[in-house]
């Protein structure tokens, strides 16, 4: 049994803007919840499974339900990080196939800039690492970084080029947040947060909310919005603590991405564009290296002379992502969304021509928790 090809994205949108006065992180998922519906053409009324996931709420699908009024037959509040909203889309395709639930709402909201500092989690503090000075998750990925450079030799300026690309590709978005080209000189002059991580290595800290909208293959052919088929997915998780960490330069991400080629039956070569989490240029760098484009430690070369950037052989994060976009805390779902417009054919200057198949890579915690996608505009590879 197989969930490939079974059901597809029918709406899909956000509230992204650089700073949400007013709003809270409920009401940011239902101003998207309310889009993403009205994208698919369907009514609040035809959801009867909602999944979410929350660093605010413990109960975030008693939440969001209540503040939206419904009572959804089938609930996922999986928390496995940013990457959960892209495990949910699978988690949904299994649960339609299944007869659990016909309309699947995924839906997320952060007033994390707006909080300026004041969230208290509540997610678990770490017994084994907080006590002793490391800081989360800068120091963690600060760690990685200094280890894949002593293993590998990859350099500052290699990790730099992830930031320089991700700027050109925000600013070809129509509300881009730094509207102004970036060198690798001025990233390798910012502040050092955590050695060897620059300010303008991390990712951008912003407010947002999104949605997406799934039901089965049959139904999406009869709804108003051009459906995105999921064609493969797979899970994977590697440890909690960075300090449990086997290797800090490989993770699991390698058998979250087979699992969803396999599935799919396509292979990196056969990728339009790709979305894979940035929270910093390093944990991208790692990424890109176990999700099968480059070989183990070549990743640093392979970035070299805009390969990422627009108009280079892989279109990696078309708007910008956690880096120069958006990165309200939780980047998975904007990476779904980023995918849909792109296989939509509805991403404005920032287009790939002709794309038909995207893979999406969320990355949850300290390079803890995996979760890959293969989505296309068709149904079948």
């Amino acid at each position: 049994m197989s969930i490939s090809g079974k059901v597809a994205i029918v709406g899909a949108a956000q509230v992204d803007v650089f700073r949400t006065a007013g709003k809270s992180p409920a009401g940011l998922m239902a101003v998207a919840a309310k889009r993403a519906l009205e994208d698919a053409g369907l009514r609040l009324s035809d959801v009867d499974g909602l999944f979410t996931s929350s660093s605010y709420y413990a109960m975030p699908t008693l939440t969001l339900g209540e503040y939206l009024g419904i009572h959804p037959r089938y609930v996922d509040s999986t928390s496995i990080g940013g990457c959960a909203f892209v495990a949910q889309l699978a988690h949904a395709a299994a649960a339609i196939e299944a007869g659990l639930c016909e309309v699947a709402l995924i839906a997320y909201g952060s007033t994390q800039r707006s909080d300026a500092g004041r969230l208290v989690s509540i997610a678990e503090q770490s017994a084994y690492e907080l006590p002793y000075g490391l800081i989360h998750p800068i120091g963690a990925f600060g760690m990685v970084a200094h280890r894949h450079m002593a293993q590998y030799g990859t350099t500052s300026a290699q990790l730099a080029e992830l930031a320089v690309s991700a700027r050109q590709w925000s600013m070809l978005t129509d509300d881009a947040p730094y509207p102004t080209p970036l060198t690798v000189d001025e990233v390798l002059s910012s502040p050092v947060i955590a050695s060897p991580l620059h300010k303008l290595d991390c990712c951008l800290v912003t407010d947002g909310g999104g949605a997406v909208v799934v039901t089965s293959a049959a139904r999406a052919r009869d709804l108003r919005g051009d459906p995105v088929y999921l064609l493969g997915a797979g899970e994977a998780q590697n440890h909690r603590n960075i300090s449990q960490m086997a290797d800090l330069t490989t993770t699991h991400a390698v058998h979250s991405a087979n699992r969803a080629f396999d599935m799919a039956g396509v292979t990196r070569n056969d990728i339009d564009t790709a979305h894979v989490y940035d929270a910093f240029t390093i944990s991208l760098l790692v990424l890109l290296e176990d999700l099968g484009f480059c070989e183990k430690g070549e990743g640093g070369a392979f970035v070299e002379n805009g390969r990422v950037a627009p108009g280079g052989s892989l279109a990696l994060n078309t708007n910008g992502a956690g880096l120069s976009y958006t990165h309200p805390g939780m980047l998975g779902m904007f990476l779904v969304i980023e995918a849909v417009q792109q296989l939509r054919g509805t991403a404005g200057r920032r287009q790939i021509p002709g794309a038909q198949l995207s893979l999406v890579h969320g990355m949850g915690m300290t390079l803890a928790a995996h979760a890959s996608a293969i989505l296309s505009n068709e149904p079948s590879a």
